[in-house]
């Protein structure tokens, strides 16, 4: 490893770890992000010749911009669908889309309160993708759950059961969707024999941390009813929870029949939703110019854009950046080499391995290093739906739980929760993990036995 690749390693572990003391230092870790992410880069630019073959002289700037923006228009993929889901999402919300999901959620004791946040979280992240089920749960918990700290619990195995219900499927999960498509793991194959270990690792967490709950739920504070002042009729919001759920479900299959990147179908429900409420708030407001013009204000889609966090959004864009330069110099494909080398023969330590490591990174390089790494055989551990493959699609998407910044779910649920890294490790880390190793476990069995 040579000095410059070197120094931009420990630059990038020095802002993870002041990501990580963000309760210590108080400082907000988007800045530690943005830090990162321009420090990693301008360290790359002392030589970028030495990671991009022809970048010197008059081409330097050339080759470096190009490489830069590649991995900016990734990254800008992941950014627009958060924002299109956050919106989409809360503007159901506001118009009452998601009482029937909270009705059916509701119940004063907080263990069941638990275990039925659990199941449905892990069953909509399938559905959905992770992400969106995370940003639906806890807007559902805010209405649930008063007490904060009772929250967090809630929030954490969110976190836990979203990416667990988003490793069994083909469409849950962005590792799973690339897997799906490069070819090496199929529908079926992923479902009927990941299926059992996600659910493992779910209800394991999920029952440890049930333990820590006791007695019954305050009654929340907040008015949990959609406000009929708006004019919206019952028709109107019905349409306006089918449009947006339905479309956040159509999302996969709009990619599936297009070939498009997720975030052209979550744009192209953003643009269907939005225009179907600017219809109906333009006639109400046409019928009564008196009543109902704020409210209709408040919940039209641009002021609702007004309000999406930005900590959250630029958090995102400098880690993922940063962990972009760190696949750049080629710290990431060295790193899989090396566990390949030391553990030849043993998928089951290799892919967990990386699946921890996707705790720490952003598993999405991860697995586009191994990829790239490791060819597809016509037969064994390394064919199509063999060991490798399935163990990579489970243990990248699962692994990601056991840090709170480890992957998408838990850095929404972070920002829009204000969950600290130290808390998330101290109470969280350790129950993921068990749940973790309970997973490929579970799996070795299958393999073993059937």
């Amino acid at each position: 490893m040579s000095t410059l690749t070197l120094c931009i390693v420990i630059a990038f572990c020095i802002g993870y770890f002041c990501i990580a003391i963000e309760s210590v230092t108080k400082i907000n870790k988007a800045a530690i992000a943005l830090l990162m992410f321009v420090i990693t880069w301008t360290l790359f630019m002392i030589d970028p010749a030495a990671y991009i073959p022809g970048a010197i002289g008059d081409l330097k700037a050339s080759a470096v911009s190009s490489v830069i923006e590649h991995h900016l228009g990734s990254t800008a993929t992941t950014l627009f669908f958060l924002m299109g889901a956050m919106t989409i999402v809360e503007l159901v919300d506001q118009n009452g889309g998601f009482n029937f999901v909270r009705d059916t959620l509701k119940t004063q004791s907080k263990r069941a309160l638990l275990w039925r946040i659990a199941f449905m979280t892990f069953i909509l992240s399938a559905i959905l993708d992770n992400l969106t089920t995370s940003i639906v749960m806890i807007m559902i918990l805010r209405k649930l759950v008063s007490d904060q700290k009772d929250r967090l619990i809630y929030a954490a195995l969110v976190v836990i059961a979203a990416n667990s219900g988003g490793a069994f499927s083909p469409i849950g999960d962005v590792t799973t969707i690339m897997l799906w498509n490069k070819g090496v793991i199929t529908a079926a194959g992923v479902i009927t024999e990941i299926f059992i270990p996600s659910l493992i690792s779910m209800v394991i967490p999920a029952y440890i941390l049930s333990l820590s709950l006791k007695g019954n739920l305050q009654q929340t504070e907040e008015i949990i009813v959609a406000d009929e002042t708006d004019g919206l009729s019952a028709k109107q919001r019905k349409a306006i929870f089918f449009l947006g759920v339905g479309g956040l479900i159509f999302v996969p299959i709009f990619k599936t029949i297009t070939h498009l990147p997720p975030f052209v179908g979550i744009l192209l429900v953003l643009g269907v939703l939005w225009t179907v409420t600017e219809i109906f708030y333009t006639r109400i407001h046409q019928e009564n110019e008196d009543t109902a013009d704020n409210t209709n204000t408040q919940k039209r889609v641009s002021k609702m854009l007004s309000r999406i966090d930005m900590d959250t959004i630029l958090f995102f864009l400098g880690i993922l950046m940063a962990v972009g330069c760190l696949e750049t110099i080629g710290v990431l494909t060295m790193l899989g080499q090396g566990l390949d080398v030391a553990f030849e023969g043993n998928h089951y330590l290799v892919t967990g391995i990386i699946g921890v490591l996707s705790s720490i990174v952003d598993n999405v390089p991860l697995v586009a290093g191994c990829m790239g790494m490791y060819p597809v055989a016509a037969t064994g551990d390394m064919a199509v739906d063999g060991i490798f493959w399935q163990l990579l699609a489970y243990c990248a998407g699962v692994g990601g739980s056991m840090l709170i910044i480890g992957s998408a779910a838990g850095v929404v649920v972070m920002g829009l929760e204000k969950i600290t890294f130290g808390w998330y490790m101290k109470r969280i880390t350790w129950i993921a993990f068990v749940g973790y190793l309970a997973g490929i476990l579970c799996y070795w069995v299958e393999k073993a036995i059937f």
